[in-house]
């Protein structure tokens, strides 16, 4: 599942508009917008701004092995 539609999808769950959570979480409106539409290119702390809002976590997970040199 990508981005934008995990927060989308969150957001919705949780019937808050765009413009409360880009209020709560501290970013841009036109941030919002542009994460949903999988536009842009948002910094990571940002990200994770939403996300504290919505109530997801970030994680990393590795994706493959990389052979030894």
């Amino acid at each position: 599942m990508n981005l934008s539609k995990v927060i989308k999808d969150r957001r919705a769950e949780l019937r808050i508009s765009q413009d409360d959570l880009a209020e709560i979480a501290g970013v841009g409106l036109a941030t919002v917008k542009d994460i949903e539409r999988g536009q842009g290119n948002p910094a990571i702390n940002t990200v994770e701004k939403l996300f504290v809002v919505l109530g997801l976590e970030l994680s990393a997970n590795i994706k493959q092995t990389i052979a030894k040199l």
